[in-house]
């Protein structure tokens, strides 16, 4: 396992990230097995582990407590706040009230005394990026997490919250968790380079595609959209999409490239984010032991650049050929009530 250090914390982190978002209900309920899953993590010399307060309502955050109870010392957690768990108007964003109170909740069920990265989940446009940072320049002071990051944010809202921090004299952002596959390379445009600008550790998640490059989804053959994430969101594998033809299309150029070099679409998925220079570690998010035993191979891939222009070919860099995450439709596009006159809200 190779180790990075993450932006300018100084703390060092592996290049593979385990990610525990189908840790509980949304994905694997047995508490046992995830718990063996993140001990088979950090034998393999993974040290970095990310969760969520949201994430199957907290139940991923207890049951990373539970694999930590005796390695918290050997570990950078990592877990975020801003989606909303529970029904009260108050009871997510990213607002001093709500942050100070989950914070404690997560800090519970985490069963630690510490954060090493608390990550602000998604932007939040009713709330002053001020009041954010301000609470958790708090926290920091307080010891209760020890550096904070941004969880895809656009571009120019990370430099806002830069140049904020710089005026008021806080603490700023000092990692970003973006998407990124071989299928959604937008944030090479700004995201990327803005974050070696300023220092930044950035975790990528969605290194599969959603999916598309787990090598389950080719193009002729028929695919079982009745379980798992094609369940929930059918539209994003239907072949007779147009936007999805086009992504199957662009797998069997991958696959190539994968069996030219004697390794599986995934692993080549997986060791292409690695890559980037501005790419700090990748989360891996494995629901079963197989599956974390199949993404770890990519561990011991590194690409050439004579692989890397080909995959340049195939999708050119700065390329998306689907929009990822809420944080790319920003507040001024996805909330009508900003688009429209005080009096029509």
């Amino acid at each position: 396992m190779r180790y990075r250090v993450l932006g300018g914390t100084g703390i060092e982190v592996s290049v593979h990230c385990l990610g525990a978002m189908m840790f509980g209900k949304a994905g694997n309920p047995d508490h046992d097995d995830c718990v063996r899953i993140t001990h088979a993590a950090l034998d393999h010399g993974i040290n970095f582990v990310d969760t969520a307060d949201m994430y199957s309502a907290g139940e991923s955050e207890t049951i990373v407590g539970k694999a930590l109870k005796d390695r918290r010392d050997d570990v950078v957690l990592a877990t975020k706040v801003h989606f909303p768990v529970g029904d009260g108007p108050n009871l997510g964003g990213n607002s001093r009230r709500w942050i100070v109170r989950e914070v404690e909740a997560s800090l519970r069920r985490l069963r630690t005394d510490w954060i090493d990265l608390y990550q602000i989940h998604r932007p939040d446009y009713t709330t002053d990026v001020e009041e954010t940072l301000s609470v958790l320049t708090d926290l920091v002071h307080q010891g209760k997490i020890r550096a904070f990051g941004s969880s895809t944010f656009p571009a120019a809202e990370i430099v806002d919250a830069h140049h904020v921090a710089e005026r008021r004299g806080l603490m700023r952002f000092r990692t970003e968790q973006p998407p990124y596959s071989l299928l959604a390379r937008g944030i090479e445009k700004d995201v990327l380079p803005l974050a070696a600008r300023y220092n930044m550790g950035v975790l990528v998640w969605g290194p599969l595609g959603s999916g598309f490059l787990t090598g389950k989804y080719r193009k002729g053959q028929d695919a079982d959209l009745s379980t798992g994430r094609p369940s929930l969101t059918p539209h994003r594998f239907d072949p007779t999409v147009p936007e999805n033809a086009a992504k199957l299309d662009v797998v069997e150029k991958l696959v190539d490239v994968a069996t030219d070099i004697g390794r599986t679409l995934p692993e080549l998925a997986v060791a292409f984010t690695s890559s980037h220079p501005a790419v700090t570690s990748t989360i891996l998010g494995p629901r079963t032991m197989e599956q974390l035993d199949s993404l770890l191979k990519s561990a011991t891939l590194t690409l050439d650049d004579a692989t890397l222009d080909r995959l340049d070919e195939i999708v050119p860099p700065g390329t998306s050929m689907y929009e990822v995450g809420p944080g790319h439709n920003p507040a001024a596009l996805s909330k009508k009530a900003l688009r429209r006159p005080l009096d029509e809200r």
